[in-house]
């Protein structure tokens, strides 16, 4: 029987998007994805808000192996480790600790040879962590290009292809740096359908995107970018290709297995999940009014799915900002106040979004929970709140901010829908 209190309700939200974010815990998905324990020496490099939990996890695991290496993780996300070392830096733009970083992991994979084993920690965020600029551009510059790619509606996949033609280290580079050692990647993805290449910019994968498609995407989007930049996207080299690196590459945790665990619990609660998808992508605020929309068929004709349900949905949207900036807010704050305007209030349906790293953003809250009393409870213009991307703001006047802290693992973003 489905509690249908309003507490009741915000704890099933909170529950189930918790379920979800565990399912990609480090400590349980690495240590059924390890290979044979390497017999020479054992490196380990890595990148991303779950690089550190990851490196902990393989040194619990292999207890008894001699490793050493260096991983980069956000700043905040460190965990103590004995072996491995663990590098702070700074996301989503770059800074001087992710070039940093960049150096200390090639300088640790130069000079292998084919008995040693490198074990690549890689998982979402991991592109910005890596800044190892092409010659020809500065770090600053990197900053610059991130920033505009941030700022311009670009998917995540059109933001990496752009960020590894201005680099030393991705879509492969890393992996090419260690050759002839076995290179073996585990990942953590976060990315709608799950592409290594795309991961983190691929360090360790056999890149398939050229300078032409990067340079169509900086005038597809408008970026004005220095000429001395463009020169260098201009510039064509050589792909890391799978003939130049010996791959083995293994998928530990997905968007597509955390809604599948947020949907086990969800029928364990009496709630009937239909997952849309893992790779939900577009503007946040216009995915809102689509999942507002598919709420009402829901409780009004029972399509496509009849309540009680929970409409699960995973990927990565995208906040498109104006010359004039914003407010506060991420991602998934803004899908739910653009839910809640266009729910209006209607009984019956409730919403939690969130990212699955516990960060909406840059700011401290991982998502929101939207009620149908949201509105109602909250002083000032929802839809001017909106125009301004300024939903955290809002929710946090509403008391319905999610703040779980870093959870050190990220399967992008996670989307609940109950509708009674």
């Amino acid at each position: 029987m489905v509690q249908t209190s309003d507490s009741a309700l915000r704890g099933a939200l909170t529950e189930i998007f918790m379920a979800a974010v565990k399912s990609a815990d480090p400590f349980e998905a690495l240590i059924n994805a390890l290979p044979e324990k390497p017999r020479g020496r054992c490196i380990v490099v890595g990148a991303g808000k779950a690089s550190a939990a990851m490196a902990a996890a393989l040194e619990a695991a292999w207890p008894d192996v001699d490793m050493h290496g260096v991983v980069v993780t956000r700043y905040g996300h460190a965990v103590p480790t004995q072996h491995i070392r663990i590098v702070e830096a700074a996301h989503p733009v770059s800074d001087a600790m992710s070039e940093v970083a960049s150096m200390l992991m090639m300088e640790q994979v130069k000079n292998l040879s084919a008995e040693d084993c490198v074990i690549a920690l890689i998982s979402g965020g991991g592109s910005s962590l890596l800044a190892l600029p092409r010659q020809g551009i500065t770090l600053a510059d990197k900053q610059a290009v991130n920033k505009a790619l941030l700022k311009s509606g670009a998917t995540i996949q059109e933001m990496n292809t752009v960020r590894k033609q201005l680099s030393d280290i991705k879509g492969g580079r890393l992996a090419l740096a260690a050759q002839p050692a076995r290179v073996i990647t585990l990942i953590i993805s976060d990315v709608p359908g799950d592409d290594p290449q795309s991961i983190a910019s691929g360090p360790t994968v056999a890149d398939t995107s050229t300078a032409g498609e990067a340079l169509e995407i900086v005038h597809r989007y408008g970026l004005n970018l220095p000429e001395h930049i463009m020169r260098v996207l201009e510039t064509p080299r050589p792909q890391v290709t799978a003939a130049d690196i010996a791959q083995d590459i293994r998928m530990i945790a997905t968007p597509s297995g955390a809604l599948a665990a947020a949907a086990s619990v969800a029928t364990k609660m009496g709630f009937t999940p239909i997952i849309l998808g893992d790779a939900l992508e577009g503007e946040s605020a216009q995915l809102g009014i689509v999942m507002a929309g598919i709420a009402k068929s829901v409780k009004q004709h029972g399509v496509p799915v009849k309540g009680p349900a929970v409409l699960l949905s995973g990927g990565e949207t995208t906040v498109t900002l104006g010359q004039g900036g914003a407010g506060r807010g991420g991602r998934n704050t803004e899908f739910l106040l653009s839910l809640a305007c266009a729910l209006k209030g209607e009984k019956g349906i409730y919403a939690i979004a969130g990212d699955s790293d516990g960060i909406d953003g840059t700011e401290d809250a991982a998502g929101a929970i939207v009620t149908p009393d949201t509105l109602a409870r909250t002083a000032g213009n929802a839809k001017a709140f909106l125009a301004a991307h300024d939903s955290y703001s809002y929710f946090a006047a509403s008391g319905d901010l999610v703040i779980t802290g870093p959870t050190l693992t990220n399967v992008n973003d996670i989307r609940a829908v109950i509708v009674l």
